[in-house]
């Protein structure tokens, strides 16, 4: 159960993730989008996704840094151990406060709005359901667990076992010992990572990076009308 949960799972979502992005690019590239519905309502999306936004970005800068970078690293630069306890800790309850409050502003649009309503698929539906799981589960280890809770240092075995599944290496020993709210995370964001191929989410890979080299447009004017018949 144990290498089921913590090896087989992460490389099946893995492996959905890579094959289901190309299978969706060479079937589906007129579906590669956000299905924008701004032109539907966009009182509550002008405030609702800036704060979905920016706090996911900091939340997955949190995350690579508390997943990627060893803890040796950052003692060996002069983070302490306490010092970066504090700055997760206020960072990620900020970010996460913004992720929350940003998604329900959203799903609220979404839901209550009944254009908007009418637009919003069964996927659409499911993938709010698991990223909403997963977000939960993210604060209860934030809030709960290291800040009003004793705390948890999952550097020394969530980053560590995480960081084995990348370079196929991985321990699912490391795991057996890690509070249930670490590991029903975890769990929950494999399947997130699995359904993303086949969300709107793919859109995040089509930013417009381009336009930063493109050459610009030009816009000339019409000087002369053409002749009336």
């Amino acid at each position: 159960m144990s290498v089921a949960l913590w090896v087989v799972i992460p490389y099946i979502a893995i492996t959905v993730f890579v094959v289901g992005h190309v299978w969706r690019w060479r079937t589906d590239q007129f579906g590669w989008t956000t299905r924008t519905t701004q032109v539907l309502e966009s009182r509550l999306l002008r405030l609702g996704s800036p704060l979905f936004h920016l706090g996911m970005f900091a939340v997955i800068g949190g995350h690579v840094v508390g997943l990627l970078v060893p803890k040796s690293w950052t003692e060996a630069v002069g983070v302490s151990e306490h010092l970066y306890h504090v700055v997760s800790i206020a960072a990620g309850t900020v970010a996460g406060v913004m992720v929350m409050a940003g998604l329900g502003l959203l799903l609220a649009r979404r839901f209550v709005n009944p254009r908007v309503r009418r637009t919003t698929t069964r996927m659409d539906k499911a993938m709010f359901a698991a990223f909403a799981v997963v977000i939960v589960l993210g604060m209860a280890e934030t809030v709960g667990r290291n800040l009003l809770g004793g705390g948890y240092d999952y550097r020394a075995t969530v980053a560590v076992w995480f960081r084995g599944i990348l370079t196929f290496r991985p321990d699912s020993e490391i795991m057996a010992g890690v509070p249930l709210v670490y590991q029903l995370h975890a769990l929950a964001a494999w399947v997130f990572i699995a359904m993303w191929p086949f969300t709107r989410l793919v859109h995040v890979w089509s930013a417009p990076v381009a336009y930063l080299w493109r050459p610009y447009v030009v816009y000339r004017r019409r000087l002369t009308r053409p002749a009336r018949p």
